[in-house]
């Protein structure tokens, strides 16, 4: 029996159950044939950013070094879309007598139909889910259908993982596997992001240690290195959410059923991630581009095209909003605490559809998620499933006041407000009128009048 071992969005050995399967089908002696197609063409067509290429890159070819080691020859390919995929599988399973192709489920609404289509073609697909830790469809509200509250969720992802466990397949053991070593040489866009095994290594043992006890108290202030940088390599598939399940349950056993404790505010944004992707398990509508409540798919946006080059470049006049953006410019990522407010920012004082924002996000995020980004989007622009009300509108300035107090993480993406007194630079206009200065760009909106604005168009429409 020959298998293929196809890798999508799952670059791992670690708690990969495809990868697992194919091994307990064959000795090691014996070579495993593996697959992973270069797809720039389709992934530019969903908007995947340069960073999240290279770093996918990074990660792939990494891969090919560390499989070698025990004889699992992994080729990468290149084509350009999901059609030539699966003609390029056809073909091979036809030349060599490849009766079964194995991966590791997706759950996004094109990847599906490309699976479906490979099956109606004949070829035997064998399928694990690999991407959340409680399987999509097993979370019902009484009625049989998905829920649409986060919290009666969580309650009941809880009491699944505490009845019924969860799986988890931890590392390939092989002394082979173990002592490979893959050194990067060459610098990239995203050599700032350690490999997900030295990230397993260096990086997540220490925020362990030191910083997840404190996770609460300052995971809002993006001046403070008070997160676990995870997204990138969830969002790439190449660390298992079970196995980051499985770390905080050995540092606290008793985590499930106590909800107060220090470590909890972390399992809940993994929950979080793991509520978008059931949502998107059971409405692939997300996928074009609907929103989740379907009275809110008509919204007649401004959609002002100046302004959202101004929101997109940073001169919006609000520090901490355009702070932010330069910081996903520069870097392929922002601080959570700061995408709720250049959401909010632009959906409800710009009144710009939430989708030019989701997609400017994907085109420049190293950790582009479909499902979380999406998500989040919908949850700021009040469309989506379990979204903040309407009339809730992040004050920009109240937000700058609250989460960087001291302008830190102003100053370090807008140097020219860096002799700005703290107390003004959440909003300096006056200061810099009063004193004649012109280093920063007028408010393209005024907060009251725009908070107004917003509240007459959701009750409106």
């Amino acid at each position: 029996m020959n298998l293929l071992l196809w890798f999508r969005n799952d670059l791992r050995s670690h708690d990969n159950p495809a990868l697992q399967y194919v091994l307990a089908q064959h000795k090691l002696d014996t070579p495993v044939e593996a697959i992973f197609f270069v797809t720039h063409k389709q992934w530019l067509q969903h908007d995947w950013s340069a960073r999240k290429i290279d770093f996918i890159m990074r990660h792939a070819n990494a891969l090919v070094a560390e499989l070698a080691n025990v004889n699992i020859m992994l080729k990468l390919v290149e084509v350009d879309s999901f059609a030539e995929q699966i003609s390029y599988l056809v073909s091979y399973c036809q030349n060599n007598q490849v009766s079964e192709i194995v991966a590791n489920s997706e759950v996004e609404l094109n990847e599906t139909l490309r699976d479906n289509a490979l099956q109606a073609a004949g070829v035997k697909l064998t399928l694990f889910e690999a991407d959340v830790i409680v399987p999509k469809g097993k979370l019902l509200t009484q009625s049989g259908e998905m829920f649409k509250v986060f919290t009666p969720f969580k309650q009941a992802w809880l009491s699944y993982v505490k009845a019924l466990g969860f799986d988890y397949l931890g590392k390939l053991t092989h002394k082979q596997l173990e002592a490979c070593q893959h050194s990067e040489t060459e610098t990239s866009l995203t050599s700032a992001w350690p490999l997900a095994k030295d990230y397993e290594r260096d990086v997540l043992p220490q925020f362990l240690a030191e910083k997840l006890a404190q996770y609460a108290q300052k995971r809002d202030f993006p001046a403070i290195k008070g997160t676990a940088g995870i997204s990138p390599y969830l969002a790439a598939g190449v660390i298992s959410p079970r196995y980051l399940l499985r770390l905080l349950l050995t540092k606290y056993p008793d985590l499930l059923s106590s909800p107060n404790a220090e470590a909890f505010s972390w399992l809940n944004e993994l929950i979080w991630r793991e509520f978008y992707r059931h949502q998107l398990f059971h409405h692939p509508k997300l996928c074009k581009h609907e929103s989740f409540k379907s009275q809110y798919q008509g919204l007649p946006w401004l959609n002002d095209a100046h302004a959202f080059k101004a929101w997109q470049q940073g001169k919006t006049g609000y520090p901490l909003v355009d702070a932010a953006m330069r910081q996903l410019n520069s870097t392929g990522w922002m601080h959570n605490r700061l995408r709720m407010v250049v959401a909010s920012f632009l959906t409800k004082h710009l009144l710009i559809d939430w989708r030019w924002g989701e997609q400017y996000f994907m085109q420049q995020l190293i950790d582009g998620d479909f499902a979380a980004n999406n998500g989040g989007w919908q949850w700021a622009a009040s469309t989506g499933c379990d979204a903040q009300p309407y009339f809730r509108i992040f004050n920009p300035i109240r937000q700058s006041e609250r989460f960087d107090p001291n302008g830190e993480f102003i100053r370090t993406y807008i140097p020219e407000l860096a002799n700005i007194p703290d107390k003004e630079i959440h909003f300096p206009h006056d200061y810099i009128a009063k004193h004649g200065l012109r280093q920063y760009w007028p408010p393209i909106v005024e907060h009251k009048s725009a908070r107004l604005r917003a509240l007459a168009f959701f009750k409106a429409n």
